[in-house]
């Protein structure tokens, strides 16, 4: 709880996530400007115990296809305040774009490459107000050119957004996905409690 706290003396962002599965055990999104902060932040998570099973970095960005989107959207992508109220439900997944011999999205002239990714939009405003979608570009920054991360009510939004998503040609053709990982948005004094053996032992004994 320490180290999360200092971060948001920092100004720093965090949202805590209890993951499901065995990746990890639980995951922070942290988001700063200045990322000496997040180093700081990383800093006093691992002084507090923590191992990491993964990571990753990225920035957020406003897209190169995003030509005539109001600017207040663009400031929300670039600034978003997080987490949403009322959607726990998380997943977070890198992706790139293809560049096989036979399918190469960077070799596409952009009004093909606008076409497909106006299709895939398209497809992603059908869960607006279901789903929020964080968008962060990690290309030289990371393995991979995008993080994506989602936010819903329910863990059914999450798989039914990805599944539609992957029908669009920009996806179906040219995306290539990383790991996921899915757990809820929780307090991180909840967080605490579920990685302490003591407070398991007294839940299992409660629990009727």
């Amino acid at each position: 709880m320490e180290a999360v706290r200092r971060a948001a003396d920092r100004g720093t962002q965090v949202v805590a996530v209890a993951i499901l599965g065995h990746k990890a055990d639980l995951a922070f999104m942290a988001l700063d400007e200045d990322l000496w902060n997040l180093r700081l932040a990383q800093r006093d998570l691992v002084a507090a115990g923590l191992v990491a099973a993964a990571s990753y970095v990225s920035l957020t960005e406003v897209s190169e296809y995003a030509a005539g989107v109001p600017e207040e959207l663009n400031q929300r992508r670039l600034y978003p305040q997080l987490p949403p109220a009322g959607k726990p439900a998380w997943c977070f997944y890198p992706m790139s774009k293809r560049r096989g011999s036979e399918h190469n999205w960077f070799t596409l002239p952009l009004e093909e490459r606008r076409e497909l990714m106006y299709e895939h939009g398209a497809s992603g405003r059908n869960f607006s107000g279901r789903v929020l979608q964080v968008v962060t570009g990690s290309a030289g920054v990371d393995d991979f050119e995008w993080g994506v991360t989602l936010f819903a009510a329910r863990p059914d939004d999450l798989k039914d957004v990805v599944y539609t998503l992957r029908y669009d040609r920009a996806s179906a053709v040219y995306a290539e996905f990383g790991p996921f990982y899915t757990g809820m948005v929780t307090p991180v004094e909840e967080l605490v409690a579920l990685l302490d053996p003591r407070a398991a032992a007294r839940a299992l004994e409660e629990a009727p």
